[in-house]
């Protein structure tokens, strides 16, 4: 937006950009609002390697309106020679597939999956396979909402008739059978359950709960529940960048759809908070709430979400506790006391002695002994306190082989509370991801 500037979250879209290696063109959006500086916007761009063309470099950065429609046109224009330039064809005869961008569970219709056609011609009464799931198109709705019967490259529709949701990503294809598809969808589960049985590259489950019985580390539990899957994989993404070193957080259950009682008795069971995006609960898991006492907590907005888990983890925390040294006195005399045997003549050098609080006898640099104020007296009066630039007298515990030149520092414990600028968010190694993401030929493109 040209009045807010280059975001994180628009630098993690241009990471994604550059990991899929796509070129990049910047619509600066709300050029017509009265704060609007584009410049701003451009230098910003620049030090992320997008230099603007108009500044020599390769990146196309229009102006536009949502609002007022300004520079929209420019905008369909540009989009269209880079394609030209990159002679993005497809064969409306080919066999069709498309690629999955959202998909829910309907309650009326069942599973829904928004899908764009890249190659072919997908028609109603086509058996296919989606990811790990398949079945026949039942039926399809392009972006005003009217149903059609065939779907050409390039355009995107809502698709029903799959026999579960699939994920954002997974390639939908076209096959001749229906046991056809379901033999594919099959073979794909099996594989990906396989997967899931490979140990991961980070710490084990028994090594956290090591941790926690040791009481190194804490666990947050959570289940996460989203309107659709490229919601709910944008929340687990940014929750899993999230890291303390002190609290471990567990996604132990995460789906698409609204919080069902089942999630109520999950969370009930495992000590979890419920964080639904999106969604809300149904009649079941309101009357389940009544009956035990689970965290809820709904959301719009992902940084939302975000923030209150930050939250979530520090209040798992312990305050961290430090020593404040609050005064220190030099002996300068000692004296005999019937009760303690010794006490030393002091001279406050700086803050104030305090009886009662903890201290310690330093020698030569070196702490010798370490009690607590026992007896505070000035002129035979006992005292509270005695500030700095004052003489008193001062029996510690335990203690009385005091030596002129002792330094006695009194010091208390002090209890700071935690911030949540202490949950680090992890970088995202692009490379990595891409290598993992080789698994995705497992659709079989």
């Amino acid at each position: 937006a040209a009045d807010d500037g280059v975001m994180p979250q628009t630098i993690e879209a241009i990471n994604h950009a550059r990991a899929a290696e796509v070129p990049i063109i910047v619509a600066i959006n709300k050029i017509d609002k009265p704060n609007a500086n584009p410049d701003r916007v451009k230098a910003q761009l620049a030090a992320l390697g997008l230099v603007p063309v108009e500044w020599g470099g390769d990146t196309e950065c229009v102006h536009i309106s949502a609002l007022t429609g300004e520079g929209i046109d420019e905008l369909l224009e540009i989009i269209l020679l880079q394609a030209e330039i990159m002679e993005l064809k497809a064969d409306p005869k080919a066999p069709a597939w498309g690629v999955v961008l959202e998909a829910e569970m309907d309650q009326w219709r069942g599973a829904a999956a928004s899908v764009i056609v890249q190659q072919g011609t997908l028609r109603r009464g086509d058996h296919i396979v989606a990811g790990c799931t398949y079945g026949r198109v039942r039926s399809m709705f392009d972006d005003k909402g009217r149903q059609v019967k065939e779907v050409t490259p390039s355009m995107p529709v809502r698709l029903y008739g799959l026999a579960e949701v699939p994920e954002a990503g997974d390639m939908v294809e076209v096959v001749r059978s229906a046991k056809e598809a379901r033999e594919i969808a099959e073979q794909r589960r099996a594989v990906m359950n396989e997967l899931r049985r490979q140990p991961r590259k980070r710490i084990s489950l028994e090594e956290i709960f090591q941790r926690i019985q040791r009481g190194e580390q804490k666990e947050l539990r959570l289940v996460v529940k989203a309107d659709v899957q490229g919601s709910l994989d944008a929340v687990v993404f940014a929750l899993e960048r999230l890291e303390h070193p002190e609290v471990n957080i567990a996604i132990i259950h995460q789906g698409v759809g609204n919080i069902s009682e089942s999630d109520i008795m999950l969370a009930a069971a495992s000590e979890a908070i419920i964080m639904g995006f999106n969604v809300q609960l149904d009649p079941s898991a309101r009357r389940a709430l009544q009956r035990d006492q689970v965290d809820v907590r709904l959301y719009q907005v992902i940084y939302g979400l975000i923030d209150d888990v930050k939250r979530a983890i520090i209040g798992m925390l312990e305050p961290i506790r430090r020593e404040e040294v609050i005064g220190v006195a030099e002996v300068r005399a000692t004296f005999g006391a019937a009760r303690l045997g010794t006490v030393a003549g002091c001279y406050v050098q700086s803050g104030r002695i305090v009886l009662g609080l903890p201290c310690r006898i330093v020698r030569n640099g070196q702490v010798v002994h370490e009690g607590r104020i026992i007896s505070l007296r000035r002129f035979q009066e006992d005292r509270e306190e005695i500030p700095e630039g004052m003489e008193c007298g001062v029996g510690i515990e335990n203690f009385t082989d005091f030596q002129i030149g002792d330094l006695i520092e009194v010091y208390a414990t002090v209890e700071e509370a935690r911030h949540v600028e202490e949950v680090r968010e992890r970088p995202v190694h692009w490379e990595a991801l891409a290598t993992a993401s080789a698994s995705d030929d497992l659709h079989g493109r």
